[in-house]
């Protein structure tokens, strides 16, 4: 279907840029390959109760 904004494809494009640098582990808090601190990071972020 495509996006129906600009704004939303950017969005979606920060999503997936973030998802890889945590899974890469180059994001602050959550190590690479360390599955429990990524989780405990993103619930973190979107203030998610694991």
């Amino acid at each position: 279907m495509g996006f129906f904004s600009f704004e939303t494809a950017w969005r979606t494009l920060q999503g997936y840029e973030v998802m890889n640098m945590l899974r890469k582990g180059q994001l602050q808090g959550g190590g690479k390959g360390d599955v429990r601190s990524q989780i405990a990071l993103v619930a973190k972020l979107f203030g998610v109760a694991i």
